[in-house]
């Protein structure tokens, strides 16, 4: 569940290496991505990246890529965009509540999963680095030309000179971005072939250009073709259309349980990112369904009365009674109604029926645990604390409910020790080094908790030097 007060989500900060774009119009260089990827705000819900998993699972075995590790993480930006980073994909939840199908959302993935097969990431690398060349070397031979023209007094040849630095470098940034259309294009092409082997349309992907298109004429923007790191959205539908309408599964339309989840997941997003008003303009588009209902318990729970959320609640239980995600709505319906044992009860449920077995879960019921107080219960958190991190390692936030346990229980050491792990995941090295060290003190030498926390110490030792 996206836990944050209203209207944010859960966010956590992930510094990323980016070295591949996808959807995005404006974006001209990997380079530029850098910056946006030290910060990149990252949502947390259990849900959301269960359905996003199952779109890619079929899609990855498609490409090769069942075995790569890749991790989709979910970008909380209202922008229609998808990129790559090393073996992550990155998903903006923009993309996931404008997308009215699956369909759309498993094309963006098909997509991206053609750029990590491809290998683009690490081409494009090879492409910058050749790219500076080709600016340095042009700026070698303008200064060679000015300095000749210097001692000759020949204005005219400095002048030759200049143009020889800047020319030389526009000609390298527009061999960069002819190098990266003809990446995406290839990777269009790609996903055809991945949903064509799944049976899946590419309607969707058409859909997703189509928008694109729509939006840059809306936005009364000149664009320079050769100026952008993608091909024109109208050239990407004229290269696909054919393509794609020629295929057997171009009809195909996607499962009516599929599109049920799609959207939940669309009512959840918009009621924490954009409010009440929001979710209850698409309530209006059809009030009758499940999603409908399953869009107003959440803003009756953020916005309205805890007693009428949990009553609407029970009722999505009652049509779905094994659906895991209503039985944590309502868990977090009762943590908010200060009812942490009766929020334990509704988050085991949702843990023994949750069919992926999500970390985040096992640590929310962990939470609740924790906050019943007694020494079962808490010894109870930390058992279930533990699970959750052994599935989801880098959930910085539960070192920091599983350090809070140790703490109540008594266990400074391990309370030290998990502490040191959540800043580690913050990225705040220097910070895991110290509650490393002291949990060190408490700890017996060469175990795997003082294992692992030498080796937290150690990053701490690298963090200082740069």
């Amino acid at each position: 569940m996206m836990k944050l007060p209203r209207p944010a989500l859960r966010l956590a900060k992930a510094s990323r290496s980016v070295a591949t774009l996808s959807l995005g119009l404006a974006m001209a260089f990997a380079a530029s991505m850098q910056a946006f990827a030290q910060n990149v705000p990252v949502v947390r819900d259990a849900e959301i990246e269960a359905l996003v998993r199952d779109y890619a699972r079929p899609i990855f075995k498609a490409a090769g890529l069942s075995k790569a590790g890749i991790e989709i993480i979910l970008v909380n930006d209202k922008s229609f965009n998808a990129f790559v980073a090393g073996r992550r994909m990155f998903i903006n939840t923009g993309a996931l509540l404008q997308a009215g199908t699956p369909n759309e959302i498993i094309g963006v993935i098909a997509h991206e999963a053609g750029h990590l097969a491809g290998g683009h990431q690490q081409r494009l690398r090879d492409q910058l680095e050749r790219a500076k060349t080709m600016a340095i070397v042009a700026g070698l031979l303008g200064a060679g030309a000015i300095v000749a023209g210097g001692a000759t007094d020949s204005r005219g040849l400095a002048g030759v000179g200049m143009g020889l630095a800047t020319g030389g470098s526009e000609f390298a940034r527009r061999t960069l971005l002819t190098y990266q259309r003809g990446e995406e294009i290839t990777a269009d092409r790609s996903a055809i072939t991945y949903l064509d082997a799944t049976g899946q349309s590419g309607r969707g992907m058409l859909k997703t250009f189509e928008r694109f298109q729509s939006a840059l004429s809306l936005s009364g923007a000149q664009v320079d073709p050769y100026r952008i790191s993608h091909p024109m959205p109208q050239d990407r539908i004229s290269n696909l259309q054919t393509l794609i309408q020629k295929s057997p599964y171009f009809d195909k339309v996607d499962p009516p349980a599929l599109q049920q989840r799609h959207d939940m997941m669309r009512m959840k997003i918009a009621v924490y990112t954009d409010g009440q008003a929001a979710v209850s303009r698409m309530i209006q588009k059809d009030p009758g369904s499940l999603a409908s209902k399953y869009g107003d318990a959440q803003s009756t729970y953020l916005f309205g009365s805890l007693n009428s959320a949990l009553a609407k609640t029970d009722a999505l239980i009652k049509a779905q009674p094994k659906n895991p995600y209503f039985q944590e709505l309502r868990g977090d319906i009762l943590m908010k109604a200060n009812k942490p044992k009766d929020a334990a009860t509704a988050y085991a449920k949702a843990v023994s029926l949750d069919p992926a077995k999500a970390g985040l879960l096992s640590v929310t019921y962990g939470q609740a645990l924790l906050a019943v107080g007694t020494p079962d219960s808490l010894k109870k958190a930390v058992a279930q604390i533990n699970n959750g991190l052994e599935r989801d390692r880098e959930n910085a936030s539960g070192y920091r409910y599983l350090a809070q346990a140790y703490g109540m229980l008594g266990d400074v050491a391990d309370a030290d020790l998990a502490t040191a792990e959540g800043h580690y995941y913050s990225g705040a090295y220097k910070d895991a080094a110290i509650f490393a060290a002291r949990a060190q003190q408490r700890l017996q030498p060469g175990s795997p908790a003082w294992l692992r926390a030498q080796d937290i110490i150690n990053q701490g030792k690298s963090a200082k030097k740069k």
